[in-house]
């Protein structure tokens, strides 16, 4: 089967820590400099590894320490033989244990090995204290190869048990005929409805749309008293997806987030995909304050909103930017939000700011405006102030309509 994705390389930033993240990491041990460029032929573990379909995704979790010929070396760094398996475009690892960095190379199909890379480490998550504190694990970001056969691993730092995450993507025969029709959210209990807003709740593809398989749901929806800030994020994935294909990407989050990190849910609560389309993600009713795992130390008055691709160098398009101001309008309408202007809000511990410090943040903002990450990508966070700019004359206009037809 062919995917309509293209080969791309991940951008440089993304597959960094930054300085401060870095820096955190020496001060635990993890000071192993990257693996050199040049390599010497590895040994290649026996037999192709096979991904297997599981819920209209193909995947493989490898227990790294079992394999023959894994190699332990001075201050625990691990580093793993060549693994071949079926092809794959998705790769993570998971560990438990403190901190750690992960180096990955991989040889994509069409001919050729990478340099070594490191694998952006998890910096999003559910809160600490949260429902779902118990569930976090330490883990990379679920990060894009595009179309590879075979991967080779270094760990370096504290990490136990690690586990290799291969993901291929399938499509459910449903995939080609997305549900677009709106209906009102399912009442499943738990959250409270605000008021009525002004904006219209735009139009939107709910989760039969994209099949999750509910199996590997872990617990109920919980619910925020009230959404105070929306986070933007991008997935770091390839940008010339075909439309057929967007369901298939949001299940292999939802499988590598629920599955692998042990999350109750898809860690966001919405996504945009490049064509303009709307995606709920995690369950709940998408008019509650559903408590999302997107922003670690920020979910507990937030709404997370993602972005499919990859916006370091590439402009977001219009249609997504358009899809992100009717979104962040209507939700933010029904709490009285300010889009323009700036909050305090108490963190509840991320890798940049300590549990209980009160942050200034904008009430539409990036990932790496309360976490050590590059996410959105610097073009879409670049285009973060026309976001709450078109946003605040949205909700405006609305509210202006509503008004007068109360007083006519």
């Amino acid at each position: 089967m062919t995917m309509g994705f293209s080969d791309l390389p991940l951008a440089r930033r993304d597959l960094s820590i930054l300085p401060a993240a870095a820096a955190a990491a020496t001060a635990v041990g993890a000071t192993h400099a990257a693996p050199a460029r040049s390599v010497p032929p590895a040994t290649t573990l026996p037999g192709r590894r096979r991904l297997v379909d599981d819920g209209g995704i193909a995947a493989l979790d490898l227990e790294l320490d079992t394999l023959p010929a894994t190699t332990r070396r001075a201050g625990g760094r691990l580093r793993t033989p060549v693994i071949e398996a079926d092809r794959f475009r998705m790769v993570g690892v998971t560990w438990r244990g403190g901190r750690g960095r992960v180096w990955a190379r991989w040889r994509r199909t069409s001919g050729g090995w990478t340099g070594w890379r490191e694998l952006p480490p998890l910096s999003h998550g559910p809160d600490r204290r949260g429902p779902e504190r118990g569930r976090r694990g330490a883990a990379t970001d679920l990060t894009w190869t595009g179309p590879s056969d075979a991967v080779q691993l270094e760990l370096t730092g504290a990490a136990r048990a690690p586990v290799l995450t291969l993901l291929e993507l399938r499509r459910l025969p449903g995939d080609r005929r997305a549900d677009e029709r709106l209906s009102a959210p399912r009442r499943n209990g738990g959250g409270t409805l605000p008021k009525p807003g002004a904006v219209p709740m735009p139009r939107m593809l709910f989760r039969k749309a994209w099949g999750p398989n509910p199996a590997w749901r872990n617990g109920s929806p919980s619910y925020n008293r009230r959404i105070r800030q929306l986070h933007v994020h991008h997935t770091v994935n390839g940008n010339d997806y075909r439309r057929a294909d967007v369901p298939a990407m949001i299940r292999a989050m939802y499988r590598y987030h629920t599955k692998n990190l042990g999350w109750s849910d898809i860690g966001y609560n919405f996504l945009v995909d490049r064509f303009g389309r709307l995606w709920v993600g995690r369950a709940g009713g998408p008019r509650k304050a559903v408590r999302g795992a997107h922003t670690l130390g920020f979910n507990h008055a937030s709404v997370g909103v993602a972005v499919i691709g990859s916006y370091e160098t590439t402009e977001p398009p219009r249609a997504v930017i358009r899809a992100l101001v009717r979104i962040a309008s209507w939700k933010l309408d029904l709490y009285d939000g300010r889009p323009r202007a700036r909050i305090r809000i108490r963190s509840g511990g991320s890798d940049r700011f300590r549990e209980g410090r009160r942050v200034r943040l904008p009430t539409i903002d990036g990932h790496r405006d309360t976490n050590q990450t590059a996410c959105p990508g610097a073009r879409l966070y670049a285009a973060l102030p026309a976001v709450r700019r078109r946003t605040a004359r949205r909700i405006r206009k609305f509210r202006r309509r509503q008004a007068s037809l109360r007083t006519g």
